[in-house]
């Protein structure tokens, strides 16, 4: 029986290839120079037991001056990868043990691939491993996938959480030039899973939400080793900034999941938060049932209370901004319809009045994450979003370049020598 995630574009792909000259259809935008690097599982052995759980592969295309220098695939040389090494040993905890698999960013000169399971480990644009990075020895839990730079201090602000033992959450974060300078253990009642959090200019809000560690299902090895729980509270935990060890006050919502935010931004005596939010999630296995649309949580601080409202009753993931209004207000946001064989789409909202704006890709065309790419240096303007799109009917895969003004026609598609299977997140990292 054909195991949906190891089968079609969710295979992965056997060789690490490196290729140069890409052809081009279109125009590529002179301005864009720099390495689109996005991070998925491709297990080495062609065989997990979930699609997280796959070893990472790093795709990076490099641009420069209105060409596609090059194309290159790089499993990431974890541990994991290398040696087998798994999270759990005689000695305990290792932390560089995983599969850096979900997200790469860069942050005080380091390009990271990150996993929310253990450490991060420094790679080169050019996807050579350098090894895990724990912070010079600062960083004792594990790292989020989502870290978020705030776009006034430079800061990287994330968390780690675990479960295995208390504390179950802890909030870090680093200063412009890479040192880590905040770590406090916040309390939660169980080990749910916190894959992404909130950023203000004013606020970090956290999402403890019903899915819950398992250990039967992780000793047992059969898969995902967390579900829901109908008997687990969803809240909201609101930290200042300015306080970084002072209380966090909870808020309560409606029960759900949030694997990924939009945005979040401060309003007087409010805190907006934009998610992709599910009804429930992993109720029975590891398995998308239920499927995220765009909501948004308006947090009134004087009354406690939180006003939850569905902005879209479309079905899609991978929501992105301009990274440089982390934390602001945003007018344009974007997701992705994965659409698979009937045709993708990437939305552009206008987060003012919620109207949304579509391209469709075609039959059998499926895009992933579409990352901005800043054409000019105004947060919030010009710019282009890049997304890998997976053609069913050639099994090739094409880098496409929109406006992000104008969706209609993409400016470029750069033709990869492979396809790209399905996979997280990534960033288009200019060249300073």
């Amino acid at each position: 029986m054909a195991v949906p995630h190891l089968t079609g574009n969710y295979a992965p792909v056997a060789d690490e290839l490196t290729a140069f000259d890409l052809p081009v259809t279109g125009r590529i935008p002179a301005e864009l120079t720099g390495w689109y690097l996005r991070n998925g599982p491709n297990p080495q052995a062609a065989d997990s037991k979930h699609w997280f759980l796959g070893d990472g592969m790093v795709h990076g295309v490099r641009l420069e001056n209105g060409r596609a220098v090059s194309y290159r695939n790089r499993w990431v040389r974890t541990s994991t990868f290398t040696d087998g090494v798994r999270g759990y040993g005689p000695d305990g905890r290792d932390r560089t043990a995983g599969v850096a698999n979900t997200h790469v960013i860069r942050h005080a000169g380091r390009t990271l691939a990150l996993v929310e399971s253990s450490f991060p480990y420094e790679i080169t644009c050019e996807l050579d491993t350098l090894g895990p990075h724990d912070f010079d020895g600062r960083l004792t839990t594990a790292m989020t996938a989502h870290p978020k730079t705030c776009p006034a201090t430079g800061e990287l602000h994330f968390f780690g959480y675990e479960v295995m033992g208390e504390p179950f959450l802890t909030y870090h974060r680093a200063d412009a030039d890479g040192n880590l300078v905040v770590s406090r253990p916040i309390e939660v009642p169980a080990p749910t899973m916190h894959h992404d959090f909130n950023l203000t200019a004013e606020h970090v809000v956290f999402m403890d939400l019903p899915v819950v560690f398992d250990a039967e299902t992780a000793s047992s090895g059969a898969g995902m080793a967390f579900g829901w729980r109908d008997d687990y509270p969803a809240r909201l935990g609101v930290l200042r900034r300015a306080d970084p060890h002072g209380e966090i006050r909870w808020f309560d919502i409606d029960p759900c999941y949030v694997f990924h935010t939009l945005n979040a931004y401060d309003e007087p005596g409010r805190i907006v938060l934009e998610v992709m939010r599910y009804p429930e999630l992993w109720r029975a296995g590891g398995a998308f049932d239920d499927e995220a649309a765009l909501w948004r949580w308006t947090l009134d601080l004087a009354a406690g209370t939180v006003e939850e409202r569905q902005i879209d009753d479309r079905a899609a993931e991978f929501p992105r901004i301009d990274d440089r209004l982390t934390g602001l207000p945003a007018r344009r946001g974007h997701v992705t319809v994965s659409g698979r064989d009937n045709g993708g789409a990437l939305l552009r909202y206008d987060l003012a009045t919620g109207a949304a704006t579509a391209h469709e890709f075609g039959p059998g065309r499926s895009p992933a994450e579409a990352v901005f790419a800043a054409a000019d240096e105004n947060p919030g303007g010009a710019g282009y979003l890049m997304t890998y799109v997976h053609d069913a009917a050639t099994d090739r895969s094409d880098l496409v370049i929109l406006d992000a003004d104008d969706l209609r026609t993409p400016v470029a598609s750069i033709h990869l020598p492979q396809r790209v299977p399905f996979g997280f997140h990534g960033s288009w990292l200019a060249d300073r």
